[in-house]
């Protein structure tokens, strides 16, 4: 194909080159046409044999890559032959190996006879000490027990008589030293990750406290660390007590008899602050309100009684004050210049109108939200439990932490509802009570002074 392309090529070539001769006016003669032509036929010759051979080296350089291919096709399949032959003898090696093993173990167990159940027994025994020793506290203090422990554990021989003495003697150790409260030098983890050297006080395999600070066994690291959140003052100062006793006596301390998991369950209890937050924004409104009404009863109830105070000092007196209410009523009633019962007495229930105002006002505050903190605690019961079956929606019911965060908030905004209502409730009784004993005393005062007047007499 590029034979022939090359080949039209040359020869538009040359007659173009003809045809421009002829275009331009010059008369060739015939020899000079003939002269072209020959030299066009030869460069197409020429052109020719070039191509030729070129596809000439292109089909032995072809037929040898195809040799060399097979040739490699031919290696690589004796090379697979060659590894699944390989493949066959290992697995009669194989095969054979274990004969030999199951045959060797069978020699084994009937040369072991009746210590065979005594490796059982150790290597049991081993394994359960080893479980007890690496959560105990006491490994602190003997670092180092639960390596043996562990060789013993797992060997495939007879343990030896050495082995056995150890499992004795790290056992014996672990039962006397539950029984003693002891003080010694260890690794404390700290909580930037750094290890510090400080003296310990355990007090058997319950409790370990450093410098009135209860600590924790990491059983990976083998290394005590302080707890992330420490129990209560009682407590950590019960510790110190221990930590500074000395001579004869008893000291009262705290233990965990469940080894450090009551402890930790404890500790991990939330706050108060993490119970009002399980409440989110429901709990925090609650909690604005419980504080409003507490403050504004508080402040109502003292004012009030300081005015029943005043008002029965009143009574004793009968020059009138500006500076309690039944003074001014008095000061009302000194002030009318009618001598007519009737408009003594309006004039009397007028100044004890303007005075009940003041002293009521604020109390039906304190009355509303003591009712509206139980309704939003109902209101954050009812948020809660959306979120919780929303969450039981998407992820079903296999994972309760999944729930819990909805009834948490559920749960936590009911007590604070409650836990708001019942003070306000209180201090609203009280201060009504308060403000209707002032109230009683002023209706009673302006009674006996209607009386008074009444009678033809001037208070």
């Amino acid at each position: 194909m590029k034979f022939f392309k090359l080949a039209s090529l040359s020869l538009i070539a040359g007659v173009a080159a003809v045809s421009m001769d002829l275009s331009t006016g010059g008369m060739a003669s015939a020899d000079a046409q003939q002269l072209t032509l020959d030299q066009v036929l030869s460069a197409v010759r020429a052109e020719r044999r070039e191509v030729s051979a070129e596809n000439r080296e292109r089909e032995q350089r072809f037929l040898a890559e195809r040799n060399q291919q097979q040739a490699l096709l031919n290696q690589v399949r004796q090379q697979v032959t060659a590894a699944a032959a390989e493949s066959t003898r290992l697995e009669g090696v194989m095969e054979t190996n274990k004969n030999t093993i199951a045959e060797l173990d069978q020699e084994l167990a009937s040369k072991q006879g009746e210590f065979q159940e005594l490796f059982g027994a150790a290597r049991t025994a081993a394994a359960d000490l080893n479980a007890q020793i690496k959560g105990s506290i006491i490994s602190a203090q003997f670092p180092g027990r639960s390596q043996a422990l562990t060789e013993l554990a797992q060997t495939e021989k007879l343990p030896t008589e050495e082995q056995l003495r150890d499992l004795w003697e790290i056992m014996i150790q672990q039962m006397a030293e539950q029984g003693k409260t002891a003080t010694f030098p260890a690794d404390i983890r700290l909580a930037n990750g750094e290890a510090a050297t400080a003296n310990v006080t355990r007090v058997g395999p319950f409790v370990a406290f450093s410098d009135g600070k209860f600590l924790t066994l990491d059983s990976e690291t083998g290394s005590l660390k302080f707890l992330a959140r420490q129990p209560a003052s009682d407590v950590t100062g019960a510790a110190s007590k221990v930590e500074n006793a000395s001579g004869e006596g008893f000291v009262r301390a705290a233990i965990d008899p469940a080894l450090g998991q009551l402890l930790n369950l404890s500790v991990s209890a939330p706050t108060l602050k993490e119970r009002i937050d399980q409440g989110r924004f429901i709990g925090k409104v609650i909690i604005v309100a419980a504080l409003l009404g507490s403050l504004l009863g508080i402040y109502k109830w003292v004012t009030l009684t300081m005015t029943a105070g005043a008002v029965r000092g009143q009574v004793r007196r009968k020059k009138a004050s500006k500076s309690n209410p039944l003074g001014r009523v008095m000061l009302a009633y000194e002030n009318t210049n009618s001598n007519d019962v009737e408009t003594v007495a309006l004039k009397l229930d007028d100044a004890i109108l303007k005075e009940v105002p003041k002293l009521e006002s604020g109390l039906n505050l304190i009355k509303v939200l003591a009712a509206v903190a139980p309704l939003l605690g109902l209101l954050g019961t009812v948020i809660g439990m959306i979120n919780t079956f929303q969450a039981i929606t998407l992820f079903g019911t296999g994972d309760p932490q999944i729930m819990a965060s909805g009834i948490s908030e559920a749960l936590v905004t009911t007590v604070l509802g409650l836990v708001a209502a019942i003070p306000l409730l209180l201090l609203h009784a009280f201060a009504a009570g308060a403000s209707k004993r002032v109230s009683q005393i002023l209706e009673e005062q302006a009674a006996g002074i209607i009386a008074e007047h009444a009678e033809g007499g001037r208070a």
